[in-house]
């Protein structure tokens, strides 16, 4: 577990936020993470992200499928169990079709699902720190990594940016395995007066 200093602000707006993304890359301030409560358009642009790449995967998956669905079917009716059936070929292709089907879609769907749970750190039993309360529920927060020599000056810029409210915080910056016992734990790993932030 990587223990780190975090500089925060928050925002009670989204174009604020948008607005305040593009002026901290501008100034060369590498950004940890954007948290919101709903998907804004355009931000992973501003934020320097590159195209997901979980659409390659899914053909992947989707071709593994296709692959095993044929395979299986093809050694049983060809080599583990041939059987007559009245004089059809033992691999008739239009009849694995509807299966051929299925186990693409069931692999690519399954996969794709995993795969973007991953990506996302989303899996259960996964813990992240949160840094506001009500990052989830109406404000957006921005964090980026500082230290301690270049923590109070970020912290000042952060306020030029139009948050409503900044604050240096030590927390995990990954995600690891675990579930928040009591409220005691949550804002003692988390470090945060709630009623200041709230």
């Amino acid at each position: 577990m990587a223990i780190k200093k975090f500089a925060t602000a928050t925002y009670s707006d989204e174009a604020v936020l948008f607005d305040a993304v593009k002026k901290t890359r501008g100034e060369g301030y590498k950004i940890h993470d954007v948290y919101t409560p709903f998907a804004i358009h355009g931000l992973d642009e501003a934020l320097g992200y590159k195209v997901s790449d979980l659409h390659v995967a899914g053909f992947i998956y989707g071709l593994t499928g296709t692959c095993t669905a044929l395979g299986f079917m093809g050694a049983i009716f060809t080599t583990w169990w041939p059987q007559n059936f009245g004089g059809k070929p033992h691999f008739p292709l239009p009849a694995f079709i509807p299966i051929t089907f299925e186990l693409t879609v069931l692999f690519a769907a399954v996969g794709m699902v995993l795969t973007f749970c991953y990506l996302c750190q989303i899996m259960p039993g996964v813990k992240k720190h949160i840094f506001n309360p009500r990052q989830t529920d109406d404000k957006f927060v921005m964090a980026i990594e500082v230290n301690d020599s270049n923590a109070g000056a970020v912290e000042g810029f952060m306020k030029t940016t139009g948050a409503e409210h900044t604050d240096v915080q030590v927390a995990e910056a990954d995600w690891w395995y675990g579930l928040w016992s009591n409220k005691e734990d949550y804002e003692e790993s988390n470090n945060t007066q709630t009623q200041e932030v709230i």
